[in-house]
C-alpha cells in the first residue's frame, strides 16, 4: 500500500481555498482565492473552453451557481465569483460597492485571471454587472443571459434590489446585523426566500443560513444595496448592442416582469422568455430549464 493511501491528508490534499471556503461548501473543489486589487476575492473555476462568467445577485454568492455551473463547464471555462463583500470575497477598499465601481473591480479580476468571457450571465443585481460590463469592457462578450434581472430603481424604503435579504433587511439593517450576530433561523430564512416567490430544497436554504449568519456577508450586502444606482445603465440600455437573452420567472415576487420587459425592450438585439411557475431565484428552482435556454442561446452565439 502507498505512503499517500495510509495518509489521508496526502490522499485528498487541501483545497486552494483552505481555511477561507469551508470544506463542504458547494464546488469547493474549484474554490480558489484570488488577490486581484483591491479585493482578495473567492472564484470558482470550472471545465475548458470559451470563457462563461457567473454574476451572483445581492444577498447570495458563487454557491448558487452550484447546479448550472458543473453542466456548464464541460463545453466552456466557467468561472463565477463571489461579488465584493460577498460570501467568502473580502473587499480591500471602501466606496467601491456601486455598479460602476463593482464593474471595473471585476474586469481586473478577469485581466488577472487572463479571462475574456464570450458569454456572461447575471441573476438580479448581478444582471445589471453583467450589462455594466457589456457596456465598458475593451473586449465585451458575444452574449449576455439576463435571469429575474434586478434593473431598475423600485420607488420605496422596501427596496429595489432585495433578493434574498428581501425587505427586511433594506427597511431595517439593524436586523440584518442581529441575524449575523444570533445565526438566522431556517423559518426566517425560508420566510425571506419565500418572499421572493421562490421555493428552494432544505439544502438550499440551508446554504442562505450560513451566509446570513456571517456578519461580513450581510454587512456587503448592505453596503452594495446602500450605494447602487441603476439610472445611467437605464439610459444606456439602447446602447448595448451585444445579444441578450432575458430569462424571468413569472412569479418573481422581487422584480416584476414588467421590469424585464420594458429592458429588453430598450436594447437593440434582446428578447424575453418567460419562466412559468417559477420566483425570483430562477436557476436554482428551475436549473434545468435555465440551463436549456443557456446552452440554447450559447449555441446560437456560435453559429452566429
Amino acid at each position: 500500500m502507498s505512503a499517500a493511501a495510509d495518509d489521508p491528508a496526502r490522499a485528498a490534499p487541501p483545497h486552494p481555498a483552505k481555511g477561507v471556503v469551508p470544506d463542504d461548501w458547494p464546488l469547493v473543489g474549484h474554490s480558489r482565492i484570488v488577490a486581484a486589487a483591491p479585493h482578495r476575492w473567492h472564484v470558482q473555476i470550472m471545465g475548458d473552453g470559451p470563457d462563461l462568467l457567473l454574476l451572483h445577485g445581492a444577498g447570495a454568492s458563487s454557491h448558487s451557481w452550484r447546479e448550472v455551473m458543473p453542466e456548464l463547464a464541460k463545453r466552456h471555462r466557467v468561472i463565477a465569483l463571489d461579488l465584493p463583500g460577498h460570501g467568502f470575497t473580502r473587499t480591500g477598499a471602501r466606496g467601491r460597492s456601486g455598479l460602476p465601481a463593482v464593474a471595473l473591480d471585476v474586469t481586473a479580476l478577469l485581466a488577472h485571471l487572463g479571462a475574456e468571457p464570450r458569454l456572461i450571465v447575471g441573476h438580479s443585481a448581478g444582471s445589471a454587472v453583467a450589462l455594466q460590463l457589456a457596456r465598458t469592457m475593451a473586449a465585451p462578450p458575444q452574449g449576455v443571459v439576463v435571469i429575474n434581472g434586478a434593473l431598475e430603481n423600485f420607488k420605496g424604503a422596501a427596496g429595489w434590489l432585495f433578493p434574498i435579504m428581501a425587505k427586511a433587511l433594506v427597511l431595517n439593517p439593524f436586523a440584518g446585523l442581529l441575524l449575523a450576530r444570533g445565526g438566522a433561523s431556517m423559518t426566517s430564512v425560508r420566510n425571506l426566500v419565500g418572499s421572493s416567490g421562490t421555493e428552494l430544497s432544505e439544502e438550499g436554504l440551508r446554504l442562505y443560513q450560513r451566509l446570513i449568519s456571517d456578519r461580513k456577508h450581510v454587512e456587503g450586502t448592505l453596503a452594495m444595496m446602500a450605494a447602487w444606482s441603476l439610472e445611467e445603465l437605464t439610459r444606456a440600455l439602447p446602447e448595448i448592442e451585444v445579444p441578450a437573452l432575458f430569462l424571468h420567472g413569472t412569479e418573481d415576487s422581487a422584480v416584476p416582469l414588467a421590469v424585464a420587459e420594458r429592458a429588453a425592450s430598450a436594447m437593440p438585439d434582446a428578447r424575453l422568455l418567460r419562466l412559468d411557475g417559477v420566483g425570483h431565484i430562477a436557476h436554482e428552482e428551475a436549473p434545468e430549464r435555465v440551463l436549456e435556454e443557456i446552452a440554447g442561446f450559447a449555441a446560437a452565439l456560435t453559429r452566429d
